[in-house]
């Protein structure tokens, strides 16, 4: 067994089911199921005995200690994480919750736990955390591609709280002797995902007609990566890393804002044509957010070098199997608008409007 944690979001939630797709070793998941945390994705797992979900909170030390207690998982992956940027302007407190505190009661825990188990297990024993690639911070157009040596230079709220679990996660190793791994990866995207990040939101507002809202000139670019092909950089770190390592995660998917959203449209132009005319026409520019991060890009070639991993999808095939998918799943989309998400929106983004 394993013990995933914040295994109903987005890449958590899409790990359980590829796991489980792909083995019958058994899930134990963790999970608070704050907002964007949605069971719902999980329903094709109701009854099957390999996944085992508990609600709970990762700062619970006790609860923590209790569950590897009773279930002894071989590993902990490690997804809990607030890991919105705009959220984490308007309220950075949470992140440092969970992303810093949480992460330090997971390493206790682990450590703890680690020293009961008998040395073949003890060595066997791995903590995978999973990160981002935003600790690294703003690239300019020229430079090469965030590689695992680059130092760390966080912007945001949200980046320095990942940026610090990072640093907890090493000092564990090389203090303690925990065997850890940690991976940095790219934007993700892909089915499941809560409608407040770029691609789930533009997909949402366009079948909505609400307006599109780009921040800034649109010109910001991120490396995308489909999150099943993330999932399987997961298995293959966890498999085959070396404890202590880092392994960043990318698409090879450099694309613009205004690039992205254009192609969202031109897809449901084709797939869902308005009757109102083309999607591009709700493209709205509005201000831009506090500290954006002009262009993030990740080298992949350590995983490729020495796990054999490459990225399955290219944007554009990854783009239009997400674009179907919400097309094809709207009462998941209606179920996860909720009023608190709606409020939320509001707060945060005022008179901007929902933002990209």
């Amino acid at each position: 067994m394993i013990l995933v944690t914040g295994g109903a979001g987005f890449i958590g939630a899409n790990f359980v089911l590829d796991w489980l797709a792909r083995s019958d070793e058994p899930i134990l998941n963790l999970d608070l199921l704050t907002y964007a945390g949605n069971l719902e994705t999980l329903a094709a797992l109701r009854g099957d005995a390999r996944h085992v979900f508990v609600q709970g909170d990762i700062c619970d030390r006790a609860l923590v200690d209790r569950l590897l207690a009773d279930y002894r998982p071989r590993a902990i992956v490690h997804f809990a994480a607030e890991s919105h940027v705009d959220r984490s302007i308007h309220g950075p407190a949470a992140f440092v919750r969970t992303n810093v505190e949480g992460t330090f009661t997971l390493l206790e825990a682990a450590r703890t736990y680690c020293a009961t188990l008998e040395a073949g297990m003890q060595a066997a024993f791995r903590f995978l955390h999973i990160s981002t690639d935003e600790v690294y911070g703003s690239l300019g157009p020229q430079d090469p591609p965030f590689a695992e040596t680059k130092t760390y230079e966080p912007n945001s709220p949200y980046s320095a709280s990942k940026a610090a679990s990072d640093h907890l996660v090493r000092a564990w190793h090389h203090t303690y002797g925990l065997p850890v791994l940690t991976t940095n990866c790219s934007n993700n995207y892909g089915p499941w995902q809560f409608p407040e990040k770029l691609i789930s939101l533009v997909i949402v507002n366009a079948l909505a007609g609400k307006p599109l809202p780009v921040y800034g000139d649109g010109l910001n670019v991120r490396d995308w990566l489909y999150v099943t092909d993330h999932c399987r950089a997961i298995r293959e770190v966890l498999a085959r890393g070396t404890p202590g390592e880092t392994y960043n995660v990318g698409g090879w998917n450099e694309k613009t804002n205004i690039d992205v959203v254009r192609t969202i449209c031109t897809l449901l132009d084709e797939l869902r044509p308005s009757p109102e005319g083309g999607y591009a026409r709700l493209i709205t520019h509005v201000t831009d957010r506090p500290g954006h991060d002009r262009r993030y890009a990740i080298d992949a070639r350590k995983i490729e070098r020495e796990l054999g991993w490459r990225p399955a999808e290219t944007f554009e095939t990854g783009i239009r199997k997400t674009v179907q998918w919400y097309l094809d799943n709207p009462q998941w989309i209606a179920d996860v608008q909720s009023g608190a998400y709606r409020d939320w929106v509001a707060a945060n983004y005022g008179d901007r409007g929902q933002g990209a």
